[in-house]
């Protein structure tokens, strides 16, 4: 009973911190909350040269990614669809696309994928988000090491924020992250 009583509100930190780690949910609120993103970003921005990446349009014309830089927040993701993450995020991807497509432009880029397999997986599940394939090499600052790897940039190359896992982007966190770089509408 002295070992408990004693160390009660260790056992408690451990379980509460137990959880926090455990349940994705509570993760990333507590990230989201007390993890600035400018911060953990250091302003890091996307050369002009990591931006000349030659796209080919899945659901969508063919590109540059160059094309995306000056006008409009971007969204870059990089996925697979041998990528179970990536996958799994992919709902809440179409539902941030549905709602914030007018304010950003979505470009999300199937890495080490057949083409074919990438217009199956958008047809099966009626994704419309703007697809492309590299026909270029991607290098710098944007080189995927995991997958999914999503980045928002500003207009000018600033990265935003840079998520290297599995996020659901249809929460009122990323909305109101989002709404604040974009210019108020007239």
């Amino acid at each position: 009973m002295k070992f408990l009583r004693k160390n009660l509100i260790f056992i408690i930190l451990l379980v509460v911190a137990g959880i926090a780690v455990a349940v994705p949910n509570v993760r990333n609120y507590i990230q989201e909350q007390f993890i600035p993103v400018a911060t953990v970003q250091e302003a890091v921005t996307v050369d002009d040269a990591d931006y000349d990446v030659k796209l080919k349009g899945i659901n969508t014309t063919s590109t540059n990614l160059k094309n995306f830089k000056g006008e409009k927040l971007v969204f870059l993701n990089f996925w697979g669809t041998w990528c179970k993450p990536c996958r799994e995020e992919w709902p809440s991807i179409q539902k941030l696309y549905d709602s914030k497509k007018d304010d950003m432009d979505f470009v999300l880029i199937a890495m080490m994928d057949k083409e074919e397999d990438v217009r199956k997986f958008l047809q099966e599940n009626n994704y419309t988000v703007p697809v492309y394939i590299a026909e270029s090499p991607i290098n710098g600052k944007i080189l995927p090491k995991v997958f999914p790897t999503t980045f928002i940039l500003d207009s000018n190359g600033r990265i935003l924020q840079r998520e290297t896992a599995t996020k659901d982007w249809n929460t009122e966190a990323v909305h109101s992250f989002i709404d604040k770089f974009i210019p108020a509408k007239k």
